[in-house]
C-alpha cells in the first residue's frame, strides 16, 4: 500500500482485473504510476475468500472462460497457481428426477435453437432485444431466460442480439483450485496501490488532470478509468469538463447481477463429485446448482438477474434460504438438517460494483467501442465492458487494461 502522492504520471482509478493489468503492462515503462483503489483490497468482482477451513469460495468470478485464450491461463502458470481442467458440468445433471434424460435433452434442444436462432438475426444485422428470438409459446422459454440470467445477468428482454453473438465462447472453461480472485490478487501484488481512496471527481480543464479522492487530491499527467460501468453511469465519479457520451455508453451497458452462495454439506459423500442440479421448474426464478466444487463439502448455488435482485434485497441470507429450500424440493427433506449456510455474493449492494458483469442493452452493442475511446491523450478507459468479444470476464478486463497501458504509452511517445 502506498499513501497518496501530490503528483504522478499516470493515475489508473480501480484495482480490479482491468486496472492490474494497465498496472502491470507499465510497472517497467517508465512513468510513474499508482493505482487508486476504493475497497480495503485489489482485484474488484474477483474476490476469493475461505468460507470455512474446509471451502474455498469465489464470491466473484470463478471460471477461466475461454481458457484457451485466456491470458490469466500463462498468469497461473507463472504465479505457480494449478489450474483445474475438468470439464464444467453445466449441461449434465446429477440426478434425473429433478430434471428427467428426455426433457433435460428436449431443453438442449430448445436452447441450442434459440441461439441458432439469435446468431441468424444478428448476422442479418438486425439488433433487437434477444427474447425475440425466443419461440413463441415454446414451454422451455422461462427456462432458457433462466440461463441467460446466469450468463448476462439478466433476461432477455434486456439483451442486445449483436452484443450476444460479439462474445467469443471457444467452450473451454477452467479454473484455479485457490481461487481465481486469489489469483488476481496476487497478479497486483507488486503494482503501487493505494486503498480506502475512493475517486469523487476527475478535473480534466487543466494541462494536467486533477483527481479528487476520499483521501486527498493529486495531478497526474493522464488517467486510466477502469471503474464499473455503474459507477460512470450514475456520476458517482463525476468529469469536470462532462463527457457525456461515456456517460451516455455506460447507461446502454449496464451490470446485470449473478450472485453466489456456498452452503456446507455434512456427509458430502453422498454427492458426486463437480455434480450439477437444476430442476424442470418452468420458471425463470430459479437457481443452478454446482454440488462439491473440487470435492469440496459443500454445494454452491447461482442466481441471476430479477430474481437475484429481489433475494439480495430480501436481506442478508435470503440466497441461502431460497437454495437450501430448492435443494431439498429436488433431493428430500433430509438435505435440510445436511445444509448450512457459509457465505454468499451481494453485488447489487456493494457500493462500488453495483452489479456483476456488463451487458449491452438492444441497440446499444456500439457503445463498447465509445466507452474504450480515449479522450485528448489523457483520460483513458478500460473494464470488462470496454471489451469488444470477452466482457463480461476478468481476462477481458485484464486484457484491456494492457490495451489502455499501450495507448498512454503511445500518447507520451507522441
Amino acid at each position: 500500500m502506498r499513501s497518496l502522492p501530490s503528483t504522478i504520471d499516470v493515475a489508473i482509478i480501480g484495482a480490479g482485473a482491468a486496472g492490474l493489468g494497465a498496472a502491470n503492462a507499465l510497472k517497467d515503462s517508465g512513468p510513474s504510476v499508482i493505482l487508486l483503489e476504493a475497497r480495503g483490497r485489489s482485484g474488484g468482482r474477483a474476490h476469493t475468500v475461505m468460507a470455512s477451513p474446509e471451502v474455498t469460495f469465489d464470491v466473484g468470478c470463478g471460471w477461466l472462460h475461454s481458457a484457451d485464450r485466456n491470458s490469466f491461463v500463462e498468469i497461473a502458470g507463472r504465479l505457480d497457481f494449478a489450474i483445474d481442467k475438468t470439464r464444467p458440468p453445466w449441461r449434465e445433471q446429477a440426478f434425473d428426477k429433478a430434471f428427467p434424460p428426455a426433457e433435460r435433452a428436449d431443453f438442449i434442444r430448445a436452447l441450442d435453437a434459440f441461439y441458432d436462432r439469435a446468431e441468424q438475426a444478428a448476422q442479418a444485422g438486425r439488433d433487437a432485444a434477444a427474447s425475440l428470438c425466443l419461440e413463441p409459446g415454446n414451454r422451455w422459454n422461462p427456462m432458457i431466460d433462466a440461463i441467460s440470467t446466469y450468463v448476462n445477468g439478466c433476461e432477455l428482454d434486456q439483451v442486445s442480439i449483436s452484443d450476444m453473438d460479439a462474445y467469443e465462447d471457444t467452450e473451454i472453461n477452467w479454473r484455479v483450485r485457490r481461487g481465481y480472485g486469489a489469483l488476481v490478487a496476487a497478479y497486483g501484488t507488486a503494482c503501487p496501490l493505494a486503498l480506502n481512496c475512493a475517486v469523487t471527481l476527475i478535473d480534466h480543464s487543466g494541462k494536467r488532470v486533477r483527481i479528487e479522492t476520499s483521501q486527498g487530491t493529486l495531478t497526474a499527467a493522464q488517467v486510466i478509468v477502469t471503474v464499473p460501468t455503474s459507477l460512470i453511469a450514475d456520476e458517482t465519479i463525476r468529469f469536470h469538463p462532462p463527457l457525456p457520451a461515456k456517460v451516455d455508453a455506460a447507461r446502454g451497458l449496464p451490470l446485470g447481477l449473478a450472485d453466489k452462495v456456498t452452503l456446507a454439506l455434512a456427509e458430502p459423500e453422498a454427492l458426486p463429485t463437480d455434480g450439477n442440479l437444476r430442476g424442470a421448474t418452468m420458471r425463470t426464478d430459479m437457481g443452478t446448482y454446482h454440488l462439491r466444487p473440487f470435492g469440496q463439502p459443500c454445494i454452491e448455488g447461482f442466481f441471476g438477474g430479477r430474481f437475484a435482485q429481489a433475494l439480495e434485497d430480501a436481506g442478508d441470507g435470503a440466497l441461502a434460504a431460497q437454495s437450501i429450500d430448492e435443494i431439498v424440493a429436488f433431493l428430500g427433506s433430509d438435505f435440510r438438517r445436511r445444509l448450512k449456510p457459509l457465505a454468499e455474493s451481494r453485488w447489487a449492494h456493494d457500493p462500488f460494483a453495483r452489479g456483476s458483469y456488463s451487458h449491452a442493452l438492444p441497440g446499444h452493442a456500439g457503445d463498447r467501442a465509445v466507452l474504450a475511446a480515449p479522450v485528448d491523450g489523457r483520460l483513458f478507459f478500460a473494464g470488462e465492458a470496454t471489451s469488444p468479444e470477452f466482457f463480461s470476464t476478468a481476462h477481458g478486463a485484464r486484457d484491456s487494461g494492457e490495451r489502455a497501458a499501450g495507448e498512454v504509452l503511445a500518447a507520451r511517445a507522441g
